[in-house]
């Protein structure tokens, strides 16, 4: 099991979380998805067969990129 914490930019509100929230918690592996519009954090707990990789890209192509590091 795997936790990853991303900054993203674009979070600005509920309706914002809610998706990003179902969203990533479609992807298989994906146990937990807690986004924060406050803080524009997202923390997402995962498993095989999710990768972080698989992850940012299903961001990306919602509209929510993580902010590079």
């Amino acid at each position: 099991m795997k936790t990853v914490t991303y900054t993203i930019p674009n979070i600005s509100c509920n309706h914002c979380v809610h998706t990003i929230t179902s969203e990533v918690s479609e992807l298989a592996g994906v146990v937990n998805v807690k986004a924060d519009k406050d803080t524009k954090q997202t923390v997402i707990t995962f498993d095989a067969p999710a990768t972080e990789e698989q992850i940012v890209a299903t961001l990306t192509d919602i509209n929510y990129p993580p902010a590079l590091s």
